[in-house]
Formats: C-alpha cells, structure tokens, sequence
C-alpha cells in the first residue's frame, strides 16, 4: 500500500523558530521540527510534504494544492489562527481532516489568542507541548486516514 501523503504547514515566523522568543518557543530551529516531523512520519508509514510561508495567500493555495493530493493537514497557522477566515474556508473547502497545532499554549497567553478560526476547521487542537505537538499530530491524522480508508 503507498505512502499516506500529509501535509504539515507552518505559518507566519515559524522561520525564526530558534531565534524569536525562545522562552516561549525553544531553542531548536524549523529545520530541527522539519526533521522530527520526517522521522515521525517514517516510523508511522506516512509521506510528509513539510513547508513554511509568511503569507496567507500562499498557505491557502498549498491547502487547496492539496485537496485530492494529500490525506490529511497538519497545520500551525501561527498568527492567523486568530484573523484569517480565509484560512478556515480554505481548510473546509478541501475536505481533509485537520489537525491544528500550537508549540506554545495559546490559552495562557494573550486574551487575543484564545480564539482560532482555524480550529472550526480542525478536528483536533494539540497546544502547549512544542515539537512533541507535532509527533503527536502526525500520530492522529495517521489513525483518522487509517480509519477512513
């Protein structure tokens, strides 16, 4: 059987992982979470196609890239979990599970962060546990691709 193909997008400044606010965001880079996210897929028998933007309107053309090409989204939006509509449409339209993932816990920070409208799209929010939130994403979205084979 080939390879689920997931799709793990990362949003606005998560190119400065190691650099910016490490107290909140660790020291390890985007590369290191690139290659955690690639050894994890290994180990569950699933394909990643691993990528970063700034922009909003690029991470909506990869999600709608996606839809019938991948099994499922992991998703950081980053900041745009709390503005963009677009984003949510985007991830509803292409009718793939969602998981979306936050490195740090969006619940003790900011008042602003507390609502995501990604999570509307998501059938799961994994928030606050760094780099293993992504490992334990790619865990979920292979049970849910598993599940609705």
């Amino acid at each position: 059987m080939a390879e689920s193909l997931i799709a793990v997008l990362n949003g606005p400044n998560l190119n400065l992982l190691g650099l910016r606010e490490p107290e909140i965001y660790g020291i390890q880079t985007l590369d290191d979470l690139e290659a955690i996210c690639a050894e994890t897929a290994e180990e569950l028998g699933l394909a990643i196609d691993f990528r970063q933007s700034n922009s909003e309107g690029e991470l909506i053309n990869w999600i709608h890239e996606f839809r019938g090409n991948a099994s499922g989204i992991i998703i950081n939006p980053a900041g745009y979990s709390h503005t963009s509509i677009a984003l949510m449409d985007a991830l509803h339209a292409v009718d793939l599970p969602v998981i979306e993932v936050h490195l740090s816990n969006i619940h003790q920070r900011e008042a602003f962060r507390h609502h995501s409208y990604v999570s509307q799209a998501a059938r799961g929010v994994i928030c606050g546990l760094g780099f293993t939130g992504y490992r334990l994403a790619l865990q979920a979205i292979a049970e849910i691709v598993e599940q609705e084979a």
